[in-house]
């Protein structure tokens, strides 16, 4: 069975901001040379039309991966003038929520509500929260492991089991999650512009910079993806239908905060509906069960109809110290740590476990440098160091069997490197990024944009390969004439289409 390991398949969706050459957040239009953000295969936006968005296919080999976000890199530097990418999951500078532009694409109808919706987020959540940046990884395991792996009657029982296999590592994750945010979270301090008007416990670093003395990821804290509407959905994990019906309980059902939010104003919807989730991308986890959705399908359809065909890992912040963000170190830690939570022990997750599991993953983001942090499980407290060690022991024979099948030692190299940090705090991007701000810049400004000048000189001084940048211009262009063929292909008015599309969507 494991010679499948060398098939994990692996996707990665990494946001940048656009910047100006004084690091603001850029005012400019998605650039054309970049294509159609509605329609393209790899560049996008997310919610403003400054955060671009970079999706790449799913690879099996780590090289391949990150290879391809790399080129992609490389061919939006070109087409962005003076402009920067962001190279931290933390803004800088913003100068207040009008300055921050919702992603545009285009007059049809799916363009309207991609706007809409986002419109939405910016009510219930705030524009400034939708400017933070971070990694997607995509991870599945190859078919044919699967079909090794699973005893099953029909294809009916192995996608039941395939997927019950999913939510079962999709659980342990949750339990888990406190030690790849203390290992690879980048966010300890703060621009105060992103934090001006807003009420935060946060000490001053410097005049010009907020920070958490022991944090590892504002990012994932309270001052990121959350608000107390989303901390109330009490999504289940224990199984494929009551994970969808508790999420789609959400999205239809009306919250009074969102009911008195005007739904069009000048002609254009304000959010998509009054419901706890617009629709249900808006639950933000820190990982996802998943299932390609068609065109016009909702992930809960997708995951009913077809079984969960991968995992989404939310949980990354942007390493400002490797050009696109995240490196092969990574990848391979997160290899071993989803082969882990796949073969550990499970049991259903209760409501009660699930709150724990956040609350532990709290303390290592808000205070996982912090000398003699404890974790609680079943009501005891673990010293955070030990329940790390017994994690990454348990990862040894993994990384060692991997390394058997591809030859080499990187896996065992990766899990060393994460026992260091775990062994010496100050090797943390955490850490490095507030001993340099410390030490040789004022700021997290003067830090981050520094960073920002490296990497585009990184990016502007390689050439890129003729044929791959050929392939970016044609699928550039193919793109805005898809764009345009979609916008053709609208028959009826905005308000008739949104209504059509929830009464599949509710179904």
């Amino acid at each position: 069975m494991e010679q499948h390991f060398l098939k994990l398949q692996r996707g990665i969706e990494k946001e940048s901001l656009r910047v100006n050459s004084e690091g603001k957040l850029a005012q400019t239009r998605h650039p054309a040379a970049l294509g159609s953000a509605l329609t393209h295969s790899s560049i996008t936006t997310d919610y403003s039309e400054a955060l671009l968005e970079f999706v790449t296919p799913i690879h099996t080999s780590i090289d391949t991966l990150l290879k391809e976000l790399t080129d992609v890199h490389h061919y939006t530097y070109q087409n962005v003038d003076d402009e920067k990418l962001w190279v931290n999951s933390m803004p800088c500078v913003v100068e207040g929520e009008e300055k921050i532009p919702i992603a545009r694409y285009g007059a049809s109808n799916v363009a309207k509500m991609k706007e809409a919706y986002r419109r939405g987020l910016g009510h219930r959540y705030g524009r400034l929260m939708q400017t933070i940046a971070g990694i997607h990884f995509n991870f599945s395991l190859p078919d044919a492991f699967w079909d090794q792996y699973l005893t099953f009657s029909s294809s009916e029982d192995r996608l039941n089991k395939k997927s019950a296999a999913y939510f079962s590592l999709t659980r342990n994750f949750l339990r888990h999650s406190w030690l790849p945010c203390y290992l690879f979270g980048a966010s300890p301090a703060v621009c105060k512009s992103f934090l001006r008007g807003r009420q935060h416990t946060l000490p001053d670093h410097d005049p010009h910079s907020f920070f958490a003395p022991h944090a590892t990821s504002l990012r994932l804290s309270g001052l990121g993806y959350s608000n107390d509407v989303q901390s109330s959905i009490d999504v289940c994990y224990n199984s494929l239908d009551e994970y969808t019906s508790t999420l789609r309980r959400a999205i239809q059902t009306p919250h009074p905060d969102y009911q008195a939010i005007e739904m069009v104003v000048d002609g254009k919807y304000q959010q998509l509906n009054p419901n706890l989730l617009q629709i249900e991308n808006e639950f933000y986890a820190v990982i996802r069960p998943k299932q390609v959705a068609h065109s016009g399908e909702s992930p809960s359809r997708a995951l009913m109809d077809r079984g969960v065909a991968y995992v989404e890992i939310r949980s990354l912040d942007l390493n400002p110290y490797v050009p696109i963000g995240i490196d092969a170190e990574c990848i391979r830690f997160f290899d071993l740590f989803l082969l882990y939570c796949l073969f550990s022990d499970d049991q259903p997750l209760s409501t009660e476990e699930r709150l724990q599991a956040t609350e532990n993953r709290q303390r290592a983001v808000m205070n996982g440098r912090e000398e003699g942090l404890t974790l609680t499980f079943d009501d005891h407290n673990v010293p955070f160091a030990e329940a790390a060690t017994d994690i990454l022991d348990a990862l040894e024979p993994l990384a060692g069997m991997m390394d058997t099948l591809y030859g080499g030692s990187d896996y065992q190299t990766s899990l060393a490197a994460q026992r260091a940090k775990v062994q010496d705090s100050n090797l943390l991007p955490s850490a490095r990024i507030l001993a340099e701000m410390e030490h040789d810049y004022d700021s997290f400004y003067a830090f981050a944009m520094a960073k920002a000048e490296q990497h585009e000189t990184f990016f502007k001084q390689q050439q890129l390969d003729p044929a791959i940048l050929q392939s970016y211009r044609q699928e550039a262009a193919a793109s805005l004439q898809r764009q345009a063929e979609v916008e053709q292909a609208d028959s009826v008015d905005f308000p008739a289409f949104l209504e059509e599309y929830f009464k599949l969507q509710n179904a």
